[in-house]
Parts: C-alpha cells; sequence; structure tokens
C-alpha cells in the first residue's frame, strides 16, 4: 500500500494535490495520482499562472476564444472552467466512493475581491452555478469581509474551502461562520461542505525572519517550530469547536465537520526536512495539500504516525515563548494574510496580461 493510502486508511488524513494544470490532464498524469492515492485538488491564480503561461496546452481554446471576441478575463474563466470541470470528472468516483467526503476541486473566486462581501457571493453564487457539481468547492478567502461571506454561502447550501487562514483567532471565526451558516439552512445538511486552509510553511518564513533578528539563543531555538505549533493548536480549536450539543443538533441534520486542511506545506527553508510539513501534522479529520514536489517527497520517504495531537501543551508553549520575545502573532498574521492576498492578486492580473499578449500573438 502506498504512503499516501496508508496515510488516509491508517490515520484519517486525505491526501490533496495543490496543483492543476491541462497536460496532466490530457496525458492521464492526474489519473494516474488519484489510482496511487490522491483524494481532492486545490487550484489558486498562481496555480494557473504558471500553468497557462508556461505551457502551449491551452493555445487552441484561447485563440478561438479571442476569435469569438470574448475579452481577456472572459477567456480566463473559460478556460479555468473547463480544467476544473475535467478535474471533477476524474475525481467523481472518488465523491462517489467515500459518500462526499473527498473528490474535491477547488477553484477561487476572483482575489480582488478579497475586501468585497457583496463581489464574493456574487462571485461564488456564479461559480456554483457555471460549474454545477457536487464535488465542487468554491474558495473564498478568510478576510474580515469573506468571514460574512463564508456564512451566507453556507448557508445557501455552497461548498466552500475557505483560503488564506493564517491566524488561530481568524480560524475561530471561519468555523463560528461555517456553524452558523449550517443552522441558517433549512433542512438536509449532509450536500453541504467546507474545508479550512490553514497556511503553515509561510508562518516560519516571517517569524524564523525575526527570531533571527532578536538572535539570543532562546529566540533561535524556537526557528522552525511556529508553524506546526499553531497547526497543532489550531487542531485543538477544531476538536473543540465540533463537539457538544450546538454541534451535535446539526450532526442530527446530516451535517459534517469542517477539516481543516493544512495549506503552503512546501518547505521553504532548506535546512528543514522537506516533509516537515506533512509529518508533523497527521490526525483524523484533516487534509493536507501538498505541491507535487512534496508529494513525490511524502511517497517517497514521508512518516507515517499520528501527530497533531501528540503534545498541544508543548505547542502553546511555543507560542507562549514567541510572545515573551516580542514577536506578536496578532501582527505577523496580519501581515501575512495581506502579503497572501496581494499575491494572488498579482498571479491574477500577471496573467490576464500574459493572456492578452499571447492572444494577439496567436491572432
Amino acid at each position: 500500500m502506498s504512503r499516501l493510502r496508508e496515510l488516509f486508511d491508517q490515520h484519517g488524513q486525505s491526501p490533496w494535490l495543490d496543483n492543476l494544470r491541462r497536460g496532466w490532464i490530457s496525458s492521464g498524469e492526474l489519473q494516474a495520482l488519484i489510482d496511487r492515492g490522491v483524494r481532492g485538488i486545490t487550484s489558486n491564480p498562481s496555480i494557473f499562472q504558471k500553468a497557462m503561461t508556461g505551457t502551449d496546452d491551452y493555445d487552441e481554446q484561447l485563440s478561438a476564444l479571442a476569435g469569438a471576441g470574448r475579452s481577456i478575463e472572459d477567456s480566463y474563466w473559460e478556460l479555468v472552467t473547463r480544467d476544473i470541470v475535467d478535474a471533477l470528472d476524474l475525481l467523481r468516483p472518488v465523491h462517489e466512493a467515500t459518500d462526499g467526503l473527498d473528490g474535491f476541486v477547488s477553484v477561487e473566486v476572483d482575489p480582488s475581491l478579497a475586501a468585497d462581501t457583496g463581489g464574493t457571493e456574487a462571485a461564488a453564487r456564479h461559480l456554483s452555478r457555471i460549474i454545477d457539481r457536487p464535488n465542487l468547492f468554491v474558495k473564498i478567502p478568510a478576510t474580515a469581509e469573506g468571514i460574512p461571506a463564508i456564512r451566507t454561502m453556507i448557508g445557501e447550501g455552497c461548498s466552500v474551502n475557505v483560503t488564506l487562514i493564517f491566524s488561530l483567532n481568524r480560524y475561530e471565526d471561519v468555523m463560528e461562520a461555517y456553524i452558523a451558516g449550517l443552522e441558517a439552512h433549512e433542512g438536509d445538511l449532509s450536500g453541504t461542505s467546507s474545508v479550512a486552509s490553514f497556511f503553515i510553511s509561510r508562518t516560519d518564513t516571517e517569524i524564523d525572519r525575526r527570531l533571527e533578528a532578536v538572535g539570543t539563543p532562546e529566540a533561535l531555538a524556537l526557528r522552525g517550530r511556529a508553524a506546526v505549533a499553531q497547526g497543532q493548536v489550531a487542531y485543538d480549536l477544531f476538536r473543540r469547536a465540533f463537539s457538544g450539543p450546538r454541534w451535535e443538533a446539526l450532526v442530527a441534520r446530516g451535517a459534517r465537520v469542517q477539516r481543516p486542511l493544512w495549506a503552503s506545506t512546501s518547505t521553504k527553508n532548506p535546512a528543514y526536512p522537506d516533509t516537515l510539513y506533512v509529518d508533523a501534522l497527521i490526525g483524523p479529520d484533516t487534509v493536507n495539500t501538498l505541491p507535487d514536489n512534496t508529494l513525490e517527497s511524502f511517497k517517497d520517504h514521508g512518516t507515517l504516525a499520528r501527530t497533531i495531537d501528540s503534545d498541544v501543551s508543548a505547542a502553546r508553549a511555543v507560542i507562549d515563548a514567541l510572545a515573551t520575545l516580542g514577536i506578536d502573532m496578532v501582527e505577523v498574521t496580519q501581515q501575512l494574510e495581506d502579503e497572501g492576498v496581494a499575491a494572488f492578486e498579482k498571479s491574477f492580473d500577471g496573467l490576464l496580461s500574459a493572456l492578452s499578449e499571447k492572444a494577439a500573438m496567436l491572432a
């Protein structure tokens, strides 16, 4: 049995792929990954920027769209929709075999809407309507303006991947939005699903920089520990939120927990093990979405063990120690959220510009 299958069968964590490109669909490579244990796919504007500008796989459709007079932005969404639909169809058997637990593909709303609640809601409804598959996740960012949109869309029965979560406080807001949305939804809840994408490695990148600026032995000893500690504390918050009378009342109506999804799990610092953010965050009712390089590394030499809740008190002690050193996690995580939103918006704008140039060249 492959490590990917063992990850779910033995430890209840679903391995997803954090990448998508048309060539993988047409070549059969994506189906081969599914056969080896990949149980879902996430995408974002940065992923599509690399796919669309780095290959000629999209040129034929782009040329046809340009010839038909479609705008560049409309053409982008046509290109994305085709990839998402094709991936959804490949993963539909997984969705059906797992009774709706896995087999999802995520597509993100326009990142420029991150501060626009109403615009996010309209975009989420549009994507849900034009794609119309039971295994579609619409990605909505966990900004302050995104939280009410998440609650509204869950209340309307839309399945949501909440993205760009960096702080524990915001994560609690996300879980509350999901539960409140389910409470607002009338009838059976079994068709509504959600994951909460908690970003991991970028936290270590920023906090390590600050620890090195402090420079004391106590500070340097904490390098590479903050991101995992946050994930482990987040899991403890998850277990607490999805228990008790309020949650059990929703379970009686078919509700599913909003699983934590560990995102940004490639190791940015080459001094750290390349599977660090997989090995240290394994546990039931979770998802880890892995870039293809990290996926291959884990398949080859990842460690299989339940680690997510092995020592929550130690994880909390790491966060407390950071505060003692003057590192403000509220400030850090807000900075990371702002940078994440800006990075996706930059990728989106850059992709539209590149598609415009490519369409002109093809014409």
